[in-house]
C-alpha cells in the first residue's frame, strides 16, 4: 500500500512537472512577440508579464501602465519619485532645491529616451503602450476607425454589461448618435434644478457637523450626493441618500465596485484566453445580485411609466423612446444597461473628483480663499443665486477641477484595440488585429516634461497661457476623439456645484486623520483613495 502511494505520489509530481514546462515554454515563446516585431519593450517577468504589482495588490492596474510609461521613456518609476521627495520632505524640509532637483533629474531622464511606444505584456498577453502625444492624438483621432473599441468585451451572461463604454463597432456607433443629445446644453440646463436641489441638500446636511468642526469621509459625502442626483435625473426616483446613508439605492451603489478573489481569478484568466475561460463564466460569476436588483428597478420604472404616460424630461425618458421606436431599438435589458453605466460612472468619477479637489483645497489654504472669494463675487453678482451661467462662468473653479483632474484622473488609463492589421506611423511595426493599446493617462499628467514638478497642485496650469503652451494630447481625464466621455458636462456640472455649495458656507481643514500623500485601492476600477479622505469642516465666518 505505501508504495504504491509512493509510486502514485511520484506519477503526480512527475505530471505537475511537465505541465509547469508546457506551461513556462508557451509563456517564454509568447514573451518574444515583441522582439519579433521590431518595438522596443520591457523584459516581463513569469507569469505575470509587466503586471506583478497590481496583481499581488500593491496598487492598481493602471499604475503598472504608469510605471511601464516611466521605464520606457527612461524616467524614475512613479513610487521611487514620490518616496525621494517625500524622504526629502521629512528629513530636510527646507531643501526645496533638492526636490526641484529630482524633478529635473526625472524630466531630462524621461526627454532622453526618445521612445515612441514600447511592448509590455499582461501575463503572457503582448499590449502596447503610447507614449508620444502626436501618435496618441493620431490612435484615438486620425484613425480612430482602426481603433474605435476600447478591448473590453460585454459579457453574454449579463445583460447589464452591455452599454455603450463596453459596445463596439457599429452597435456603438449607432447608439452613440442616438444617446448623444442627452447631453447638450439645453438637456443640462433642463436637469440643472436637479443639480441645484441636490447641492442645497448637500449643503444643509453639512450644516450641523460642520457646525460642531467634526471630521468627515468626503468621499462617502460626495457620493450621497451625486447618488441623488443620478437616482433622479437617470432612474427618475428620488432615494435622498444624502439624510440617509443607509439608503437602499447607496447601498446597491456600494456594491457596483465591490471586488473579490473569484472576481479577480476570472479576470486574469479572461486576460490570458477569453474564450477559453468563456464556458467557466457562470461557475464563476453567476448573475449578480447587483444586476438583477438594476434590471428590476429599470423595468419597474419603465413598465410605470408607459401604463401611466408619464413623461419627464430625463434620460430614461429618451432610453424609452429609443426601446420603442426609431432605427435603433432597444430591449428592456438594453434600456437597464445604458441606464445602469450612466449611474455608476457618473456617481463614482463626480464623487472621487469633489473628494481629491476638497483634498488639495484643505492643504492650500490660499487656493482655497482664492476660488471662495470668487464664488463670493459670482454669487453676489447674482443676486445670491446660483445659476447655470454662473457656474460656467466660474474661471478659477474651473481651473481647480482641471488640476484636480489632471493630478487625480478617475480613469488613470485609456484603452483601445486595432480592428484591423495597422502599421504605425514613421515605423517599421505593424500591429496585429485585435492588439491591446494603452494610453498612460497618470503617466502623462504626472511627466514632469509636460507638467513640472508635476506632484505640486497648481490650478494655473490651466491658465490659457500654459494651455496654449502644451501638446493638447498628454491631458486627457476624458478620453480624446469620438470617444471621448458622453457624459462629461454633466459630471463637470455636479462636480462644479457640489463644490460651491460646499465652499460657499465652510472651510475645509486637515485633521490628525488626514493623510497627505494619498495612496490608491489596488483594485478599484476608479481611482480610488485609500481609507477615504478624512477632513474637518468649519462654517466660514463672512464678514
Amino acid at each position: 500500500m505505501g508504495l504504491y502511494a509512493e509510486s502514485w505520489l511520484t506519477e503526480l509530481l512527475v505530471a505537475l512537472s511537465l505541465v509547469t514546462v508546457a506551461v513556462y515554454a508557451w509563456f517564454s515563446n509568447s514573451y518574444k512577440y515583441w522582439q519579433k516585431k521590431g518595438a522596443p519593450y520591457l523584459e516581463p517577468q513569469f507569469p505575470f508579464g509587466n503586471i506583478y504589482k497590481s496583481f499581488v495588490g500593491k496598487q492598481p492596474m493602471p499604475m503598472d501602465v504608469t510605471d511601464a510609461y516611466r521605464q520606457l521613456k527612461g524616467g524614475l518609476g512613479p513610487l521611487t519619485h514620490r518616496y525621494l521627495l517625500a524622504l526629502t520632505a521629512a528629513h530636510h524640509p527646507t531643501l526645496c532645491s533638492f526636490s526641484f532637483c529630482i524633478d529635473k533629474v526625472n524630466a531630462a531622464m524621461w526627454q532622453g529616451a526618445g521612445k515612441r511606444f514600447g511592448g509590455i505584456y499582461f501575463f503572457n498577453r503582448p499590449s502596447l503602450v503610447i507614449l508620444d502625444p502626436d501618435l496618441i492624438r493620431t490612435i484615438l483621432v486620425k484613425d480612430f476607425w482602426s481603433f474605435q473599441d476600447r478591448g473590453f468585451k460585454f459579457d453574454d451572461a449579463d445583460p447589464l454589461t452591455k452599454h455603450l463604454f463596453l459596445l463596439g463597432g457599429n452597435k456603438w456607433r449607432r447608439l452613440r448618435v442616438k444617446l448623444s443629445p442627452t447631453f447638450t446644453s439645453g438637456k443640462m440646463k433642463m436637469m440643472f434644478q436637479t443639480i441645484l436641489d441636490c447641492g442645497r441638500e448637500l449643503s444643509d446636511v453639512l450644516e450641523e457637523p460642520a457646525s460642531r468642526g467634526e471630521v468627515m469621509e468626503m468621499r462617502e459625502v460626495g457620493a450621497r450626493y451625486t447618488t441623488d442626483i443620478i437616482a433622479s435625473v437617470v432612474f427618475g426616483i428620488e432615494v435622498n441618500c444624502q439624510r440617509n446613508p443607509d439608503a437602499d439605492f447607496r447601498q446597491w451603489g456600494r456594491r457596483i465596485f465591490e471586488n473579490n478573489m473569484t472576481r479577480t481569478i476570472y479576470e486574469v484568466l479572461r486576460t490570458i484566453n477569453p474564450e477559453l475561460v468563456k464556458p467557466l463564466r457562470w461557475v464563476f460569476m453567476g448573475e449578480s445580485e447587483v444586476s438583477k436588483y438594476f434590471r428590476k428597478m429599470v423595468s419597474d420604472t419603465v413598465a410605470y411609466r408607459e401604463e401611466n404616460n408619464v413623461t419627464r424630461n430625463d434620460f430614461m425618458h429618451l432610453l424609452i423612446q429609443l426601446k420603442n421606436k426609431g432605427k435603433i431599438t432597444l430591449s428592456i435589458d438594453d434600456v437597464a444597461a445604458q441606464a445602469f453605466v450612466f449611474f455608476a460612472a457618473g456617481f463614482e468619477t463626480s464623487s472621487t473628483t469633489m473628494s481629491f479637489a476638497l483634498h488639495e483645497l484643505a492643504h492650500h489654504p490660499g487656493i482655497q480663499t482664492r476660488l471662495q472669494e470668487e464664488i463670493d463675487t459670482v454669487l453676489i453678482q447674482n443676486n445670491g443665486q446660483i445659476t447655470y451661467d454662473a457656474v460656467n462662468s466660474m474661471q478659477y473653479l474651473d481651473k481647480v477641477v482641471a488640476e484636480t483632474l489632471r493630478k487625480y484622473p478617475p480613469v488613470a488609463a485609456l484603452n483601445r484595440e486595432s480592428n484591423v492589421e495597422y502599421k504605425i506611423p514613421d515605423s517599421d511595426v505593424v500591429l496585429d488585429k485585435l492588439t491591446p493599446i494603452l494610453i498612460p493617462v497618470y503617466g502623462l499628467q504626472h511627466d514632469p516634461e509636460y507638467f513640472p514638478d508635476p506632484e505640486r497642485f497648481d490650478p494655473e496650469r490651466f491658465s490659457e497661457e500654459q494651455k496654449a503652451q502644451r501638446h493638447p494630447y498628454v491631458y486627457l481625464p476624458f478620453g480624446e476623439g469620438p470617444r471621448i466621455c458622453i457624459g462629461m458636462r454633466f459630471g463637470l456640472l455636479q462636480t462644479k456645484v457640489g463644490l460651491i455649495h460646499i465652499l460657499s458656507k465652510y472651510n475645509i481643514e486637515p485633521c490628525e486623520k488626514t493623510v497627505r500623500h494619498l495612496s490608491f485601492e489596488p483594485r478599484a476600477f476608479v481611482l480610488t483613495p485609500t481609507g477615504g479622505i478624512q477632513l474637518r469642516l468649519s462654517k466660514r465666518n463672512k464678514a
